[in-house]
């Protein structure tokens, strides 16, 4: 498909699911937006500039791929970036109701601006950042759902 859409989200950390969501969404779309949520109220784990410089290293793989922290109405931020549609990825039953108000919500703001949802591979399917980050503060092992860069900045957050 044409043109360029956003991925938002807080990324604390980039998890892999997050990755096989933007890899995917990198094969539909001409250029892909990731855009780091600052996210003040839900006091994320690593600073805005830690999860936007994580979120580049695991993503520099992809050459149709830039990433971009934010402060303002995801809308607004779409809008500003000329895109198309705004990309969240489902999980489980339980995440659509709350992405299923968001897309309302920024249709309302930009009629204009599109919601698609992907769901990941099943081997991402249960991969959280909060889980994600309550394995590693509890010493256990994180490989399989993050990339090394993310695994070794927790390790040193947590020790």
């Amino acid at each position: 498909m044409k043109g360029t859409v956003v991925f938002p989200g807080t990324f604390d950390p980039i998890t892999n699911g997050h990755r096989d969501l933007i890899e995917r969404a990198a094969k539909l779309f001409d250029n892909v937006i990731v855009a780091v949520a600052e996210a003040k109220p839900k006091s994320p784990f690593f600073s805005l500039n830690e999860r936007v410089l994580l979120t580049k290293v695991v993503l520099g793989h992809l050459k149709n791929v830039s990433v971009e922290g934010f402060n303002s109405l995801l809308a607004d931020f779409a809008r500003l970036h000329n895109a198309r549609a705004v990309v969240r990825g489902l999980r489980v039953v339980s995440d659509f109701e709350y992405e299923f108000q968001l897309a309302n919500m920024n249709r309302r703001l930009d009629p204009d601006i599109e919601t698609l949802f992907l769901t990941p591979s099943e081997q991402y399917s249960f991969i959280s950042s909060t889980l994600v980050r309550e394995i590693a503060s509890l010493k256990g092992d994180v490989t399989a759902f993050v990339h090394e860069k993310v695994k070794r900045l927790l390790q040193e957050k947590y020790q």
